[in-house]
């Protein structure tokens, strides 16, 4: 089977090395997809991440999408004339999140982040993302909770709170002690991903 796996917004490929060796040695085909947010329009992260799809042959595949990766994978399923085996998603904003709405507004992140970074503080576009027949939701929750800090008391991974990660999903959402930035390289969810796989993507 093969697997894509796609990085979050301010990452590189890298970030889904450790992912990406795990599931090689259980006998996958595991991918690296690139994008930059800066330089890139969603579009054409989508277009590119289709040709790959393409390429590969297969009618046996699954997609694995980190935070923002999570959104071009969304964003890329009414396109896909077959459509992925199994998704799993790690950190994504599943609605319009309180971060990209409060940065937003400052220029060095609409300058970083492109166009993706403002659709991930537009209500509408976030709103109207499809949703996978056969998926898998994980969320952090190792992030700082206080009265004080930008996310409060709720549950949150440093950058989204668990029901930011979940949206509409949170009872089929795995709630996974780590933060944002590190739980593509989670053991747990490692685990819970090969038990996944194999039970229905034999």
């Amino acid at each position: 089977m093969d697997l894509i796996l796609i990085h979050g917004m301010g990452r590189t490929p890298l970030s889904m090395v450790i992912l990406q060796h795990r599931l090689k040695q259980l006998g996958y085909r595991a991918h690296l997809f690139g994008y930059s947010a800066t330089f890139e329009s969603l579009n054409r992260v989508t277009n590119r991440l289709m040709a790959l799809i393409h390429r590969l042959h297969t009618k046996n595949y699954g997609l694995i999408g980190h935070s923002l990766g999570a959104v071009i994978i969304r964003n890329a399923l009414p396109l896909l004339k077959q459509q992925p085996k199994v998704c799993f998603f790690l950190a994504p904003p599943m609605i319009a999140c309180k971060a990209a709405k409060v940065f937003s507004k400052l220029l060095p992140y609409r300058v970083l982040t492109g166009e993706m970074g403002q659709m991930l503080g537009q209500d509408g576009f976030m709103n109207q993302l499809v949703m996978p027949e056969n998926v898998k939701i994980y969320g952090g929750t190792a992030g700082p909770r206080a009265a004080w800090l930008p996310l409060g008391d709720e549950i949150n991974d440093g950058l989204l709170t668990i029901a930011e990660a979940s949206g509409q999903f949170s009872q089929g959402a795995m709630r996974v002690p780590t933060l944002h930035s590190l739980i593509m390289n989670s053991k747990t969810v490692f685990e819970d991903m090969a038990i996944y796989l194999d039970k229905n993507c034999p």
